[in-house]
Order: C-alpha cells, then sequence, then structure tokens
C-alpha cells in the first residue's frame, strides 16, 4: 500500500530527486515549499503545497494525512545568517511540532526524517569523521544546522521517530550552486584550480544513493532507524583525480592546476568580505583538506549500499549540465538549482 511523503523544501535540488524516486516506486508525494513545484516531468503528479516551514498556521494543517514528513527545506550558506537560522532552526522546531500535534501517542506521530549535513563536524582534525565525533559548526549554516540536530534531539526524547541523516556534499540531475563553476569551466575548455596539492581523499554522494538511505528510513522498523547517520560515497578519490575526471568528459585536454593553499584562502577570505566570492569559509576551508566520513553505521543498520563513485556522480551532474545549460544559463542565485554567482573568481579565467 502507498504511502504519502510529505517533503519540505520539494520544490528545491534534493526535494525533485526525492519526488522522482518516490513516484518510481509508486507512493505519494506533497511538496512544500515557498517555491513553485515547476518540474515538468512529473509536476502533475505530485501535490505542490506552497507555504513557509517557519509559519505553524500554514505547515500544520498542510501536513495532515502525510505518514513520513522528509525535512530537506534549509536556508543555504549564501543567505543571510538571520534567514539561516530561522529557517534551519526554528524552521526545523516547527516542522517536527507539527508533526507531534498528529496524535495521542508516539505510535500516531508521522515518521520524520531530518536532513543534517557533515558541515557539523566543522574542520575536523581526524577522519573518518564518526556520528559520535564532536560538532563544531563552522560559520551561521554549520552553526544552525548543529542546533537544528539539538531541536530534533528534544523532540526524540518526547517520543517522535526523527532519523537524523548527515550527508556529504550530494551531486546529481538539478545540482548546480558551486559545482556549476566546475562544470562551466570544464564546459569551456579552461583548466581548473584546486587549493592545496589536490592529493587529499574528499568524498561526496550521489543523490540518488542519498535517496535510497532515506527511503530505509521511511520504511525500516522505528528502534532501527531512529539514530543519527553519516551518508556518503563508498568510492571516492581526491580533487585532483575526481575533478580531472570531469576535465577528461569535457574534452578539451585540459587539467586540474594545484594552487597554494594558503595564499588562496587569504584572498578568498578578502573576497568573501567584500562580496566578491560565492565561496564560503567551510568551502575554501576544507577543500585542501581531507574530508570523509564512516558510513559503516548506515551500512550495518540501513543495509546502505553506494552504487555510485565520486567521478561516477560528477560526470553524471556534468552531463545533466551540458543538456540543460540553456535552462539556467543567465540565471543565479543561492540555491542549488541555480549557479552561484562567480563574482572576482570569474576573471581568473582568463589565467587558466
Amino acid at each position: 500500500m502507498s504511502k504519502t511523503y510529505f517533503i519540505t523544501g520539494g520544490a528545491g535540488f534534493l526535494g525533485i530527486n526525492l519526488a522522482r524516486h518516490l513516484l518510481a516506486k509508486g507512493e505519494k508525494v506533497v511538496s512544500y515549499d515557498i517555491a513553485p513545484f515547476d518540474y515538468a516531468d512529473c509536476k502533475d503528479r505530485v501535490q505542490d503545497v506552497r507555504g513557509d516551514i517557519r509559519k505553524m498556521e500554514q505547515i500544520a494543517p498542510a501536513m495532515q494525512g502525510a505518514d513520513i514528513v522528509i525535512h530537506t527545506a534549509a536556508a543555504l550558506p549564501l543567505y543571510k545568517p538571520e534567514d539561516i537560522y530561522t529557517t534551519d532552526v526554528d524552521g526545523t522546531r516547527t516542522v517536527l511540532q507539527a508533526a507531534k500535534q498528529y496524535g495521542t501517542n508516539a505510535a500516531s506521530f508521522p515518521r520524520v526524517i531530518h536532513i543534517s549535513s557533515t558541515a557539523v563536524y566543522g574542520v575536523p582534525d581526524h577522519h573518518p569523521l564518526l556520528e559520535t565525533d564532536r560538532m563544531i559548526g563552522v560559520g551561521p549554516y554549520g552553526e544552525a544546522k548543529v542546533q537544528a540536530e539539538a531541536v530534533a534531539a528534544e523532540f526524540r526524547a518526547q517520543g517522535l521517530c526523527v532519523p537524523i541523516l548527515r550527508p556529504k556534499s550530494f551531486i546529481g540531475p538539478e545540482r548546480l550552486g558551486v559545482f556549476a563553476m566546475l562544470y562551466e569551466w570544464a564546459y569551456e575548455g579552461k583548466n581548473f584550480p584546486v587549493l592545496g596539492s589536490g592529493n587529499n581523499p574528499y568524498q561526496y554522494l550521489a543523490v540518488e544513493d542519498l535517496c535510497d538511505a532515506i527511503y530505509a528510513c521511511a520504511n525500516l522498523p522505528r528502534e532501527t532507524v531512529n539514530d543519527t547517520f553519516n551518508i556518503g560515497a563508498k568510492k571516492y578519490g581526491t580533487p585532483k583525480t575526481d575533478f580531472q575526471a570531469v576535465l577528461d568528459r569535457a574534452g578539451h585536454g585540459k587539467k586540474i592546476i594545484p594552487i597554494p593553499e594558503g595564499p588562496a584562502i587569504f584572498a578568498l577570505k578578502t573576497l568573501s568580505a567584500l562580496g566578491l566570492s560565492p565561496l564560503y569559509p567551510w568551502v575554501y576551508e576544507t577543500v585542501g583538506k581531507e574530508s570523509f566520513v564512516s558510513i559503516d553505521k548506515a551500512v550495518q543498520k540501513l543495509g546502505f549500499n553506494p552504487k555510485y563513485s565520486n567521478q561516477d556522480a560528477l560526470i553524471r551532474n556534468y552531463d545533466w549540465y551540458v543538456a540543460n545549460r540553456d535552462k539556467f544559463k543567465n540565471a543565479s542565485g543561492v540555491s542549488h538549482r541555480v549557479p552561484w554567482k562567480q563574482g572576482a573568481l570569474s576573471l581568473a579565467k582568463i589565467f587558466f
């Protein structure tokens, strides 16, 4: 029997991929978002509800009838700090409170799957990262994600089933954001710079694999899933090897160019302070360092078995970018659905 899945942030990058994943399994999908659900391939099969997760009077009635809530909505790092905190922390509390209003006992509450981030680990001093490691968020986004998990823990203690997933940066169809810079430079036949040697192991995640993990959390027994899980690729390389795969796919014979990390970070901090860079601290402070999590817990408890490597995910996303670039070549913004403005970094292309 099909279930009704209520997706906050349903019109976003993860939301659309989740909708496609769930519809393929015969499930019913409700998108709850301040933006319209405008994907032509499935918008006729998704219930599109417009609303703000921070407003109980909007979300509570919209959630009625849902069996599973998947909380993906978030204000991303390029948003204003106030919007990040009110959306990611206050909004999470409102979503969970709305779910709690359903019944008189824990069994009657809808399960709420909270999508967190490995940004909660900050800039770590060891690897692999485990779910039990200390959380130190960097910047407003990382700090808000830590606080949102604390809110989720409060509602778990009150009887709700709240699986928390901490995915690595996930990639796939509809993903642009910061990755659009790599794809644009590759498409235009440019070399691509990486901070440091580029030889640091760095793990990403295919959005399809994240959808598998979410579906497992929705359907396995509550005593199995009412926990916190790292989610990432099983097979991954380094920025030099994995980004090179995209340049090779573009076919211009271009290369990854390592640049000194210290001076580059200083320059990026300066550009960020002037509002001339699309990169935020957590990106440029970690991209030149090791970054990978243990997925053993998800493998053992959820049966998580990632199908795609870093290179698979990046190449699939690049192919989607090439096929669809005319739709967004003049667009920019702060979400994953559009390219982020490159600012002064667009001028750097002339040197590569």
